[in-house]
């Protein structure tokens, strides 16, 4: 197969055959294919979009780069939750061992940051010891122990998928559709699901800008999802300003442990709670049962202990990464917050290190922000509008400057 002329032939806006994708997949991900010559392809791909066959053959080659998990028989039902991105969006840390209440098995394989996003994966390393690179082996022994375990892909569980992963990060092609749809689903349907819940955003700190672009994500998704038999709902959220009052991984690691024991922002437990409810038994007022007497904070305790992490810290954990610089950002005027701009936070958190411009890149799990208004709320001149936790003053003064420019007091 000759790659330059099937990057060309799909930049001139042809559909490549099942054949095609099968045999460029294969290629990149045992290294005939270098990632210039993907980076191109991906970015052909972004431009002239993918048929809804093209994109199911993208999934399943992808799918079919490495092994998938498989469970004894009379096991319980396998579920799992992915979103398409957002900013402050740490509801995996509190959905997985919340759903593993339900006597359910939560196999939850997870990314690192990618774009302005940050990733479930760099959060959990944020909590000292937490080992996300976990065998099958080893995934299914905690899943028969406490019904829940987040880890990152093996290498042998879509080697494909990991690969263009952190390709697209750095080559501009992550709002791609189907290379979402297929990064997404194979990566799901490795898990061998019986229920997906999506949680589509859409909005300035999301890929999808508006609600009908989110929505086609969703009908893509689904759409495959159909074709593997797997049960797949999806719940479109906007995400214009950030979810909860942080931003910046270990700020979301501490106010996901404020939820877990029943305290917390608003917005974001009522978005656990709608997406839990999709693919659990219980009802809601079993769910927030749960996350009020300490049960699902419990299961959070016995899931980082499985994976090596420090639960000695989660107790002070505010206390284990301090930013050396913690600046206040004050209301200039008094009014009401009628804009806490999602993107534009997203931008000033990557800017500080609490995301990566390369994909070899380590992230600073101390910066970010906290304490966040939030739109709609009132504010008098010289309020706190949030705290920004930077590494130097420069890069505070570099924040706070940017921050200010998503901001509106009307």
């Amino acid at each position: 197969m000759h790659i330059p002329s099937l990057i060309e032939k799909k930049r001139d806006g042809a559909e490549l055959s099942d054949s095609e994708i099968r045999e460029v997949i294969a290629g990149f991900t045992s290294g005939e294919i270098p990632d210039y010559q993907m980076s191109a392809l991906a970015m052909a791909i972004f431009f002239r979009d993918m048929t809804a066959e093209e994109t199911a053959s993208l999934t399943r080659a992808m799918l079919e780069s490495g092994d998938v998990m498989s469970y004894p028989d009379g096991h319980p039902r396998i579920v799992d939750k992915h979103s398409t991105g957002g900013i402050g969006d740490k509801v995996s840390l509190i959905l997985a061992p919340l759903l593993a209440c339900d006597d359910l098995w939560v196999p939850m394989i997870s990314g690192r940051g990618l774009g302005i996003t940050g990733g479930t994966l760099d959060k959990l390393e944020a909590i000292p010891g937490f080992n996300v690179n976990i065998s099958e082996a080893d995934a299914l022994k905690q899943l028969e122990k406490i019904g829940v375990v987040m880890m990152g892909q093996t290498g042998e569980i879509c080697p494909a998928d990991k690969k263009l992963y952190a390709l697209r990060d750095v080559s501009g092609t992550v709002p791609s559709q189907p290379l979402i749809v297929a990064s997404i689903m194979s990566k799901k349907f490795a898990e061998s699901l019986d229920a997906l819940v999506l949680d589509v955003k859409f909005g300035s700190g999301a890929f999808m800008k508006t609600r009908e672009e989110a929505q086609s994500l969703a009908d893509a998704m689904q759409a495959v999802g159909e074709s593997m038999n797997v049960d797949v709902k999806a719940v479109l959220n906007p995400m214009n300003e950030p979810l909860g009052r942080a931003v910046g991984n270990a700020l979301e690691v501490q106010e996901s442990i404020e939820i877990l024991q029943g305290r917390g922002p608003s917005d974001l437990r009522t978005l656990i709670l709608d997406l839990s409810e999709c693919v659990s038994h219980a009802d809601r007022s079993q769910l927030e049962t749960w996350l009020d007497d300490g049960t699902a904070w419990k299961k959070f305790v016995a899931m980082v202990e499985c994976q090596g992490g420090d639960v000695s810290c989660l107790t002070h954990y505010s206390d284990v990464h301090v930013a050396p610089v913690i600046r206040e950002v004050k209301a200039l005027e008094a009014g009401t917050i009628s804009k806490m701009d999602a993107e534009t936070i997203g931008r000033a958190s990557l800017q500080l290190g609490a995301g990566r411009a390369k994909s070899e890149d380590a992230v600073d799990f101390a910066v970010g922000f906290s304490d966040l208004k939030k739109v709609g709320e009132s504010v008098e001149c010289g309020d706190v509008l949030a705290k920004i936790h930077a590494r130097d003053e420069a890069s505070a003064e570099r924040a706070e400057a940017q921050f200010l420019n998503g901001v509106e007091i009307s």
